[in-house]
């Protein structure tokens, strides 16, 4: 009896174990693996779909783009429209796809522990309001609100007013005193609607927290790699049809599908090198970040005009030692980012070595192509006043559109 209560007290054991991601060996050792067709994950252990990483990615990115089943079932034709909608429903709302998983009920606050920017912003109403002078950035930053008066400089629709400007006294002896009087109430309420339309718009920029200008454009920055600059700014118009906390959980549910996206794109990448563990992309990453670490004390080691016998002979020593000094900066990981599907291997690898974005490299890109198409040609000293970035920047970007093709020289072109 003892040794069964010990077999079956180690079995419970066993039963209640999470498994282990970075324990990969016990997972090669199931017999559900030993099929070559078998379609069960090798975490859970459950039946997959037969979705791919590639088809997750675009459905995400379609659902971000359209909103609207019918396009992107344009870009998944293998997929049906009610198909679709029930793996983004199970997978995505439901929050299914692993029985082995405890369900754990969470609350709004659990799920937003901590409320976006904008509310951070409101004026404490203990706080003496700041009168800031005129022309000033704080005055500016305000966007006309005039925290002493707690009301605007120049109202919404400020001719509203007009409408009202030519009333007169109408005289009951006049025979059309009825018609006039009609017609005056009716420029009234007229003028009642848009006094509303001006309360609801003040309600609205005090509700969400938009009056410090910088600071708003400040938060909306922090959705540039996960939602895209063209995407929020058509969302933030649905603004007056939300109160500030649904709003809220709108952007941040975005902002986490924009994660998903990063994180996809990420493993789909890691796929195509070979890498088919997490274990081992956490060993990729941090070989290649001590590789680039050595390369870049590599380069610097080279550059060092104390280490090379020809500088030493150079009679321009100081001015090749101070030259040297210019820091040099690691490549970015671009992989994920919005526009990183559009680039070509040798777009994407110019955007990682000069740390630029896809998104800002295609307006670059979009700039030159332009000017180019408007004079015939573009010279490097023109580029440099139409992108007004880094000029190391610009001499790269510059030199590698000229290689593609994309723009032409002018002999006039300074080097």
């Amino acid at each position: 009896m003892a040794n069964t209560a010990t077999d079956l007290t180690e079995e419970d054991a066993a039963d209640l174990q999470f498994p282990k991601e970075d324990d990969l060996s016990t997972f090669s050792r199931c017999n559900i693996f030993d099929n070559s067709d078998s379609t069960y994950c090798a975490n859970c252990y459950c039946e997959v779909q037969n979705w791919t990483a590639e088809e997750e990615l675009k459905l995400l990115d379609c659902i971000s783009n359209y909103g609207n089943w019918n396009l992107i079932t344009q870009e998944l034709p293998n997929r049906s429209v009610n198909e679709i909608i029930q793996h983004y429903e199970y997978f995505y709302l439901e929050r299914n796809g692993c029985k082995g998983f405890p369900k754990v009920n969470f609350p709004d606050v659990a799920l937003f522990p901590e409320l976006v920017v904008p509310y951070r912003f409101r004026l404490a109403d203990t706080d003496e309001p700041p009168r800031y002078l005129s022309n000033t950035v704080g005055f500016k930053s305000l966007a006309g609100y005039n925290p002493a008066r707690s009301d605007f400089e120049i109202e919404f629709d400020k001719g509203a007013e007009d409408i009202l400007s030519n009333l007169e006294f109408v005289d009951e002896d006049d025979p059309h005193y009825e018609l006039l009087t009609k017609l005056q109430c009716s420029l009234v309420e007229a003028y009642n609607r848009r006094l509303q339309e001006r309360q609801r718009w003040k309600n609205l920029i005090r509700s969400h927290g938009l009056l410090l200008v910088r600071k708003t454009h400040s938060w909306l920055k922090r959705y540039d790699n996960t939602i895209n600059k063209n995407i929020y700014e058509k969302m933030i118009r649905f603004m007056q049809l939300c109160k500030p906390t649904k709003f809220e959980m709108l952007m941040e549910g975005l902002h986490r599908v924009g994660e998903l996206k990063l994180h996809i794109s990420r493993l789909i990448n890691l796929r195509k090198i070979g890498i088919t563990t997490l274990a081992e992309g956490r060993l990729y990453f941090k070989l290649k970040q001590s590789h680039e670490a050595n390369k870049k004390s590599l380069k610097l080691f080279r550059q060092d005009p104390a280490l090379n016998w020809k500088a030493c002979k150079d009679s321009n020593f100081t001015i090749i030692s101070k030259c040297s000094r210019r820091r040099s900066f690691a490549p970015i990981e671009i992989s994920g980012m919005p526009g990183y599907s559009k680039l070509s291997p040798q777009e994407a690898d110019l955007c990682s070595t000069v740390r630029l974005v896809p998104v800002t490299y295609f307006q670059l890109r979009d700039t030159l192509v332009s000017e180019c198409r408007k004079n015939g040609s573009v010279s490097l000293q023109t580029a440099r006043k139409l992108l007004k970035i880094d000029v190391n920047k610009t001499r790269k970007l510059y030199d590698f559109l000229l290689q593609e093709g994309y723009i032409q020289k002018t002999s006039s072109s300074i080097s």
